[in-house]
């Protein structure tokens, strides 16, 4: 069975709220990882039923020469979430398969004239890179940020944040909603506080403002609905999701016969056979190849292949976009052959 793991070692160790760390990585496999900002950082672990794979948020800027950092919130029943902010220390090891994502920057960013940024809670952890890098990289480029919280003092990089903004105060506005102030109708956002805040700061017209969304689900839909009624395309709406769990669909495929399925990863070819209620990925793991994957559920994206031949019919989607789609990408964990036999390049 291949093991693609790369060992991190922990360099550093930032408190940032309670039960909120930022863990910073140092040594040779860290410094080979490539990543964009906006990805996340898979790590794997082990425990009595086997192999544990989550993903955090990657909260480093390559552009401004930091270190590979990820953020790491404390869930209560987590596995790997309550192993990190509980007992790791500094020189301590973890193992990642490495970044992926799709909650990044599009590679020509001449379509926009400003970026809002809509976070709440921890989903600030890939927007914090995002604006670190375009403050880097894209000096022009006016940019706001709304960040929902409970209080200041629950508010992750609330210092750092006010900090850019007053060193950047052309290209970066930082607007905080938190949910104690006595100014109940800003107390959380709501569909007339966003449209409010859109017309407050927008400098060009809706259509040229890309916006990148990560909070609890109530609140990206939210953000989705309120940005299309004040006139932002959905191309221009990226959202990111935190949550794993898995969506149970009563949908089978409309072809359940077995049908080959040849795999290109890292250089070689793997051919298997898939067959419902086996997904791509499901069948490939049965036969020794581990892929990429960390949710399971269509959620995240880090099983993501490049349909070469044939067809994948995918039981639920929830982070490839229609232009995705147009490329040939799916997604293996969700993922089964029908029409025929099928040839994916997974990267």
């Amino acid at each position: 069975m291949n093991t693609p793991y790369l060992s991190l070692t922990i360099t550093q160790i930032i408190e940032e709220i309670p039960e909120v760390k930022t863990f910073v990585f140092g040594g040779a496999d860290a410094q080979a990882i490539r990543y964009q900002p906006g990805q996340y950082l898979t790590l794997v672990a082990h425990d009595a039923h086997g192999e544990v794979r989550r993903s955090y948020s990657i909260t480093s800027a390559p552009a401004a020469g930091e270190l590979l950092s990820i953020g790491v919130k404390r869930i209560e029943n987590g596995f790997l979430s309550r192993q990190l902010i509980d007992h790791a220390r500094v020189g301590d090891t973890v193992q990642t398969i490495g970044a992926a994502g799709f909650f990044t920057l599009p590679e020509d960013l001449s379509a926009y004239g400003q970026i809002f940024f809509w976070a709440a809670g921890s989903g600030i952890t890939p927007i914090y890179s995002l604006i670190k890098t375009l403050l880097h990289t894209q000096p022009n480029l006016p940019m706001v940020l709304v960040y929902s919280n409970h209080s200041p003092q629950t508010t992750i990089y609330r210092q750092e944040l006010i900090q850019l903004a007053m060193q950047y105060p052309a290209q970066l506005q930082v607007r905080f909603i938190d949910s104690v102030t006595p100014r109940l109708a800003e107390a959380r956002l709501h569909r007339q506080l966003l449209e409010d805040l859109v017309r407050q700061y927008a400098v060009v017209s809706p259509d040229e403002i890309l916006c990148y969304v990560c909070g609890p689900e109530n609140y990206r839909r939210l953000c989705l609905y309120g940005l299309r009624e004040v006139g932002v395309p959905a191309d221009n709406i990226r959202q990111e999701t935190f949550s794993t769990t898995k969506v149970v669909s009563k949908i089978t495929p409309p072809d359940t016969a077995p049908h080959s399925v040849e795999i290109l990863y890292q250089g070689q070819v793997y051919p298997l056979q898939v067959q419902y209620p086996d997904t791509i990925l499901q069948a490939a793991r049965n036969a020794g190849l581990m892929l990429p994957y960390s949710c399971e559920a269509g959620r995240c994206g880090n099983c993501a292949a490049t349909c070469l031949e044939g067809n994948v019919w995918m039981s639920y989607n929830e982070v490839l976009t229609d232009r995705d789609l147009a490329r040939g990408l799916t997604l293996t964990c969700v993922g089964y052959p029908v029409g025929g036999d099928v040839k994916l390049e997974v990267r």
